[in-house]
């Protein structure tokens, strides 16, 4: 006789919207008060990075760009949790997790500005995917370098995030159906913002929760606060040990929200409701986490203005980088798609150059 499945998901939270502990017992990384400090300093400069992208693109400067205004703790908290060896693949706003793993805001600057040079990482590790526009597919990609770990037996984990709304894709389903089937070394995390574009999380899907998505696949499943760095980092640490053992794969769903527009081409007012943003705002997680430093007299005022001061200096030479960057010749187009290029990209190739050179 065969019995129904039956299921709980965890909810975990060590610091609450006002940056005072629940009582669960801290985990060893956040009782590392100087650490907890650098993680705090990323949080913020990932947020100044963020308002000069948006001033960027005001001004004619970048195209299109995804804020990342009110992910600063699950982005960071994704990043701050991996090793160098284990590769990162990401959609199209998690710079947190990127500039933690070396990537330049030039180079973010580069890519939004529509230059693919922009995906040629220079600090960062080479096995990290590019930025992924299309939803979902980054999902496959982290499934195909953990089935690659898995066979060359190296101690390795692919990460992977995704939005709410993406997690409705075939693309995420298809990603954590292989890793539960493979016990592949997959972390999934669903940054759930709570918007997908215009769409509700409401309405985006009938599951209670987004982690429990993963339960048929046959992976280990918890919801975190996405606004308490010290949740997602915990849950990102078992995650990739349980994955680097040998244990399978994991998804994480980080609870947060989307303070900004889905990209600057858009206008949250148009379906967001004035009251339900402004809460939102209460759950900020970089004065939360800030609030308990400064609990532990690790962090005040003056420490602030410096680090912003800091982070302005920072932000001027790498838009002073991107702004003097020389653009590739119009050629470049058809120069790294194939090995041989075909013969009549080749004719049109040689009359870009003629033009070019005209001019």
């Amino acid at each position: 006789m065969s019995i129904a499945a039956k299921f709980e998901i965890e909810y975990l939270q060590y610091l609450d919207q006002d940056g005072k502990e629940t009582g669960k017992e801290m985990p060893a990384f956040a009782k590392d008060l100087d650490h907890m400090v650098e993680l705090y300093k990323l949080m913020v400069s990932t947020r100044v990075f963020d308002a000069k992208s948006i001033a960027l693109q005001r001004t004619g400067k970048l195209g299109t760009y995804a804020s990342c205004l009110g992910h600063e703790a699950a982005h960071v908290g994704i990043g701050s949790a991996m090793r160098r060896e284990d590769s990162l693949a990401v959609s199209y706003r998690e710079y947190g997790a990127q500039l933690y793993r070396g990537v330049k805001p030039r180079e973010v600057y580069t890519y939004w500005g529509g230059d693919e040079r922009g995906n040629d990482f220079q600090d960062a590790p080479a096995h990290d995917f590019a930025w992924c526009v299309p939803i979902g597919t980054q999902c496959l990609h982290a499934a195909g370098s953990a089935l690659a770990f898995k066979i060359r037996k190296e101690p390795r984990v692919a990460v992977c995030t995704i939005g709410d709304g993406g997690s409705s894709k075939g693309d995420f389903y298809g990603a954590i159906n292989v890793a539960g089937a493979q016990q592949l070394p997959l972390v999934a995390v669903i940054v759930n913002n709570q918007w997908a574009i215009s769409v509700p999380r409401r309405i985006q899907s009938g599951s209670g929760t987004l982690a429990q998505k993963g339960i048929a696949a046959g992976l280990f499943c918890i919801q975190v606060d996405g606004n308490d760095i010290i949740a997602v980092r915990k849950a990102m640490e078992d995650a990739l040990e349980r994955a680097r053992s040998g244990q399978g794969g994991t998804v994480i769903e980080a609870v947060t929200y989307r303070l900004g527009d889905h990209t600057t081409a858009d206008d949250a007012r148009r379906y967001r409701g004035e009251q339900e943003v402004k809460d939102a705002w209460e759950r900020d997680p970089v004065p939360r986490l800030r609030k308990w430093l400064e609990a532990k007299g690790k962090w005040d005022d003056a420490k602030e203005e410096a680090w912003k001061a800091e982070c302005d200096d920072w932000m001027d030479n790498e838009v002073n980088a991107y702004l003097e960057t020389k653009n590739q010749p119009a050629t470049a187009m058809f120069d790294y798609l194939y090995a041989e290029v075909p013969a009549d990209l080749e004719a049109q190739r040689e009359l870009v150059a003629s033009l070019d050179r005209k001019s």
